[in-house]
């Protein structure tokens, strides 16, 4: 039934007009959905502010596209994506913060991830842990050169994606300074494992995916480099989203 309004999102296929988009800009933050939509996109229409998931729909380049809010973290995301699934969303790009964990990824630049090591419990309801959680080879390459294009410093490879912000990327500065002990030395571990930064969604997002057979691919701003310190940069940030918003904005615009 296209006069559905799903649960979570608030609006149904009917809402998203004639020309309903396909593709869906996918922000944790709603303040960061809304600067999408007001700074980027024309004709903007407010779709639904349900339970803070504020999206918007509105046109890049003659395109439909929507501007959706995922919430923080994995479990809320993959609410988020499974009812976008169902209006018809058939590629998301996911514009996110993250950490770094090698020292020559400084803050202020992106991270467009071509996989995720996926420490989830959302993405174990998705699929088997040894599910392969990759991101589309070609919206990937289309941020990758969209990067290129913009001359803003970006990284390419693979994501820790944890489901928590302290304990799983092993902040003892915190209200729990008692990590178990699975987790201490585990960013040094991921750091000689090459993975180069820590948030908490593209790995479900890139098993859904998979499963429900849409294409997904994800690029971070880096607000906090972990290899000196545990805190996020916060007079840094506003460049670093800035700069994830740019490229996955130009990306749309290059996809034929």
């Amino acid at each position: 039934m296209t006069n559905k309004r799903l649960y979570h999102i608030g609006f149904g296929q009917d809402d998203l007009g004639s020309s309903a988009p396909s593709i869906a800009l996918l922000s944790g933050d709603p303040e960061r959905a809304c600067l999408i939509a007001q700074t980027y996109l024309q004709d903007v229409r407010l779709l639904s502010e349900n339970r803070g998931l504020n999206s918007y729909v509105g046109n890049l380049s003659g395109r439909s596209i929507l501007s959706a809010t995922s919430g923080m973290g994995a479990p809320s995301l993959s609410i988020v994506v499974n009812e976008l699934v169902q209006v018809g969303i058939r590629q998301i790009i996911r514009i996110g913060t993250c950490g770094s964990i090698q020292p020559y990824i400084a803050v202020g630049s992106i991270v467009i991830s071509s996989a995720a090591l996926c420490r989830q419990g959302a993405a174990n309801d998705i699929a088997p842990v040894e599910y392969p959680a990759a991101a589309e080879p070609f919206l990937t390459v289309a941020l990758i050169k969209a990067a290129r294009e913009l001359e803003i410093e970006h990284y390419v490879g693979i994501t820790a994606s944890v489901d928590t912000f302290y304990e799983g990327q092993e902040r003892s500065n915190s209200a729990n300074p008692n990590l178990m002990r699975s987790l201490h030395g585990i960013t040094e571990e991921y750091r000689h494992l090459n993975v180069l930064n820590y948030e908490m969604e593209c790995g479900t997002l890139f098993k859904m995916a998979g499963v429900y057979n849409f294409a997904a691919a994800a690029v971070c701003g880096v607000v906090a480099q972990r290899t000196f310190a545990e805190n996020v940069i916060l007079s840094k940030k506003d460049i670093a989203v800035n700069n994830a918003i740019a490229t996955a904005v130009r990306a749309v615009e290059n996809l034929e």
